[in-house]
């Protein structure tokens, strides 16, 4: 009986446990991609591309662009992306103003590159975003005729996601033929574009940064649900 008791307690636990990172939004979709895609090298990509093949997969190689653009700090840049996100619910960040500026990039390794849907980015652009956060009474002037109506007290954060063009990243998508008949890189299947400078350990931490406390209790009770399933059936078996 208590074997019983505790393998049913561990199943609800590790069910609830699968369906808290289901729902941990487009970051775990995007990771789980991440992790699960195909390597392909650069040649072997566009060779599926050429095939008219439909496969999603994985590619590296260094981050290169002939029309870069500086930041502010000089830095060489082929994607910058600037959003004003406000907390009008008190939850959930949404966005307020979005302001996007990319120029045509692709991965290069040992002479060969693939070009990069630059126009698919979205939500599986991975990179240390920089945020700086205040109310919405604190905005400049400036964005006033930009944005909706924003309470003062409000609270909002400027993000800036970007991509340098002196790195080394990792991509994954659906390689196919591009307008000008070269290989391209972007979304497909229902898949988004992934591009990502980091680390797989770091661009996982960047994932679930926004719903760290979720994530935490998802895996915890994943754990613990395995480990009273492992109990439960030892008891089952010794008849208890």
């Amino acid at each position: 009986m208590i074997g019983l008791v505790l393998t049913i307690g561990g199943t609800i636990a590790f069910v609830v446990g699968v369906v808290l990172l289901n729902r941990g939004g487009p970051g775990y979709r995007v990771g789980r991609l991440l992790s699960v895609a195909p390597e392909l090298t650069l040649d072997e990509a566009a060779a599926v591309a050429r095939a008219g093949e439909q496969r999603y997969v994985r590619i590296q190689g260094r981050i290169s662009s002939d029309e870069e653009f500086p930041d502010e700090n000089d830095k060489p840049l082929v994607f910058r992306r600037q959003r004003l996100q406000a907390r009008t619910d008190g939850r959930a960040w949404r966005d307020v103003d979005d302001d996007r500026v990319a120029v045509p990039f692709g991965l290069e390794a040992r002479g060969s590159f693939l070009a990069i849907d630059v126009d698919a980015l979205g939500e599986g652009l991975i990179v240390v975003p920089r945020v700086a956060e205040g109310t919405a009474a604190e905005l400049p002037p400036a964005w006033a005729d930009r944005l909706p109506a924003l309470a003062g007290p409000t609270p909002v954060r400027l993000r800036v996601d970007q991509v340098s063009a002196v790195e080394q990243a990792t991509a994954a998508g659906v390689p196919a033929l591009g307008a000008d008949g070269a290989p391209i890189l972007g979304a497909g299947l229902g898949r988004p574009l992934i591009v990502t400078p980091l680390e797989p350990a770091a661009a996982m931490r960047i994932l679930a940064s926004e719903r760290r406390g979720a994530v935490r209790l998802a895996a915890a009770l994943l754990v613990a649900g395995l480990a009273l399933i492992a109990v439960g059936l030892v008891a089952f078996l010794a008849g208890r």
